[in-house]
């Protein structure tokens, strides 16, 4: 006698034994136990087509450019990426410009803090009852003044204070002639604005291995210049423009009551911090302009007893447009304001090349040191690399260690990025950045040799410096380089908005080549 055996349908099944209703199944049972089938059934196929979506989603990905912005702190990594903004998606930096007077307010009280830090260090036997102090009557009399032998950064701490908005302490208009001492009880309000201005951008966070005073921000950093009461409402918009193009339509629609292009976020009301700030800038603007150009602090400046960051002066000398009535930040505003991101931050674009469209992910990672690990779950899939160094940091050392000039720790980074056995395919493209910085300040007569002795005896002119620091980089790709990747090499101001778009277009073409001849061994 044959056995037969129990199909999957079969009674005799046990699993089907398990699932039969009890012979006991009431009606409303019954109807009750149908729902739940059907709602399971619902679910499965709910996942099943979640599935089958991501799956076409990984398939159309394949085929996007993955790119990476690596390099240190402060070397251009996040002008750049505005750069690619401004020019694959526009309207997205549209949408954020009202979010960027924050960061311009903030640099440039920044700057003030500074100077009158500064100033007070080689001013400390001062006692206020002198119209010229003892450090103006040294630097405009003689030349006794002593040397300041420091090559390091300098940075005053900051200890928050609240805003104390009724005691200017002067109503006059300052001139020429108005001592330090004037000034700095005139601005003193304005000042204590810093730390909150801090923590409005960075949101009281700071990361270990950070320097000290310095400033980081989160992708969405945009939503806490809001107004709190706001930000349910645009928070996720701003976040979402960051990261995606927006309705064009909805941007550039000039605003009736100040002639200037709308944003996205033009209909809100004003944060009342920015506008006490704005505000107290107005009133400060005489006084800010006069400690600018106070002899004595371009006489520091001049004697490098003043250390300044690079946008410092973009901003001030720009005084009167920036402490202006319903001040917007200008394109080239944005691009010379300066935040420290935190992390990584991801910026995606859709780039047409010779008529096909490829989309783009364009992450920018911190480059503190306490950072740089963030890099590495970003190197498995990576098609491509942009690497910023900027050689006009040939006299600066790092925040995080006084001791490190910052063109060795970035030979350092580059090293570590050519050796990686995860990068070895990678499309690897040097931007030399900061090149206009590194011309003023061999025109002010600042020696390389003075800061990197192997410069040796060689000559203090823009081409010899630039030659020499482009073959140690290409030296060190050469030494690690075992599958004859090219090093695509540019010397760049990435403030520069024309000569960068130029550049960056060449870069899209290099890295597609290298993206089809890729995809034509896989």
């Amino acid at each position: 006698m044959v056995m037969r055996t129990s199909s999957i349908r079969s009674q005799d099944d046990p699993l089907s034994l398990a699932l039969l209703p009890p012979p006991t199944e009431s009606e409303s049972d019954r109807q009750a136990r149908l729902r739940r089938e059907a709602e399971a059934r619902r679910i499965s196929e709910q996942i099943d087509e979640e599935l089958k979506v991501d799956r076409r989603k990984w398939e159309r990905s394949r085929d996007d450019v993955k790119l990476l912005l690596l390099g240190q702190a402060e070397s251009g990594k996040s002008t750049l990426q505005k750069q690619f903004q401004l020019m694959y998606s526009p309207a997205s930096l549209e949408s954020e410009r009202i979010s960027w007077r924050t960061v311009v307010y903030f640099n440039v009280v920044r700057s003030i803090k500074k100077i009158l830090a500064t100033l007070e260090v080689w001013d400390d036997v001062d006692d206020g009852t002198d119209s010229q102090s003892a450090l103006e009557r040294q630097e405009l009399g003689n030349d006794e003044f002593p040397v300041l032998d420091h090559v390091g950064p300098s940075v005053s701490p900051t200890a928050p204070s609240p805003i104390d908005t009724h005691s200017q302490a002067s109503t006059s208009i300052p001139t020429k002639a108005t001592s330090i001492s004037e000034l700095r009880l005139h601005l003193r309000s304005l000042v204590r604005t810093e730390p909150q201005l801090a923590d409005r951008l960075s949101g009281g966070v700071s990361p270990v291995g950070s320097g000290k005073g310095e400033v980081f921000v989160r992708t969405g950093w945009q939503a806490r210049t809001i107004q709190k009461g706001h930000e349910s409402v645009v928070g996720k918009r701003l976040r979402r423009s960051v990261n995606s193009p927006i309705d064009s339509a909805k941007v550039g629609v000039p605003d009736q009551a100040s002639g200037r292009p709308a944003t996205s976020l033009s209909t809100l009301d004003p944060d009342p911090l920015i506008e006490e700030v704005a505000s107290m800038l107005e009133q400060s603007q005489d006084a800010i302009r006069t400690l600018w150009e106070h002899p004595v602090v371009r006489a520091l400046i001049s004697k490098r007893k003043l250390k300044l960051d690079e946008w410092s002066e973009f901003f001030l000398n720009d005084i009167a447009r920036i402490s202006a009535q319903g001040y917007i930040p200008s394109t080239d505003d944005i691009l010379h304001a300066r935040i420290q991101t935190m992390g990584v931050s991801e910026h995606v674009f859709d780039v047409d090349v010779h008529g096909k469209t490829v989309t783009w992910h364009l992450y920018d990672v911190g480059g503190a040191r306490g950072q740089r690990h963030t890099w590495v779950p970003y190197f498995d899939d990576a098609n491509a690399i942009i690497f910023v160094s900027p050689l006009s940091a040939f006299d600066q050392y790092l925040e995080e260690d006084p001791r490190t000039n910052r063109i060795d720790d970035s030979l350092q980074l580059f090293t570590q990025i050519c050796s990686n056995q995860l990068l070895k395919s990678v499309h690897l493209v040097l931007f030399l950045n900061k090149t206009d910085i590194l011309k003023k300040k061999l025109e002010r007569g600042l020696r390389v040799s003075k800061y990197i002795l192997s410069y040796g005896e060689r000559p203090n002119e823009y081409e010899s410096v630039v030659n020499y620091f482009r073959a140690h980089f290409q030296q060190v790709h050469r030494r690690n380089n075992q599958n004859r990747r090219v090093l695509y090499v540019h010397l760049t101001n990435v403030t520069d908005t024309t000569a960068t778009q130029d550049i960056i277009a060449n870069v899209r073409d290099s890295i597609f080549r290298g993206y089809l001849k890729l995809a034509a061994l896989v």
